[in-house]
């Protein structure tokens, strides 16, 4: 079943942000767009190399109205251990979720329950809680973040435009489709 269009299930959870443990629950998100990008385990080896790109465009994605939330199965502890760590995740400004329940993972349904870890999903949720994009990925297979901050740009331009749609490899400041029936067989 897909999640696009469904408002995130309800949750309360500890993270680790920015030297401090805080709180985070389904309605820290509304109001605001945030990227939830879920990994199997810290103390990893692909992992570190997501979540520090996801950092080097944190500024970016802050600009653009983004909060970004990383999140495991790890607790909010290990979070905190592996940040002081590790040189790439020692970089971290967003918040790491501590999922150890398994509630969120399985929630946005990307528990693999033989392994009982996250598999490397990522999900963009819009201002009112609601999912407007998902990718998962195989274990092995790394993410970009100048890809999602791609994403973000086009499904901010969709919301604020409404009738507007934006075609494949889409970049701001260029051409968007307005569908119609004249368009039809034509592209």
């Amino acid at each position: 079943m897909s999640l696009i269009g469904s408002q995130v299930v309800p949750f309360k959870a500890e993270a680790f942000k920015d030297g401090e443990f805080i709180t985070v629950t389904e309605e820290s998100l509304k109001g605001q767009w945030s990227i939830f990008c879920f990994y199997p385990a810290d103390f990893t080896f692909v992992c570190p190399t997501e979540l520090e790109d996801l950092q080097n465009n944190y500024e970016t994605l802050k600009e653009l109205g983004v909060e970004v939330y990383s999140v495991s199965t790890d607790t909010h502890f290990t979070h905190k251990g592996w940040h002081d760590s590790s040189e790439k995740i020692g970089k971290i400004k967003y918040a790491m979720i501590g999922d150890p329940s398994q509630r969120i993972t399985r929630g946005f349904d990307v528990l693999n329950e033989e392994d009982g870890l996250a598999d490397r999903g990522t999900f963009i949720i819009d201002p009112d809680g609601v999912i407007q994009a998902v990718e998962i990925n195989a274990g092995g297979i790394g993410r970009d973040a100048d890809i999602l901050v791609s994403k973000i740009k086009a499904a901010q331009y969709v919301r604020n435009n409404p009738g507007e749609v934006c075609p494949a490899k889409w970049q701001e400041g260029s051409e968007t489709l307005k569908p119609s029936l004249d368009l039809v067989g034509k592209l």
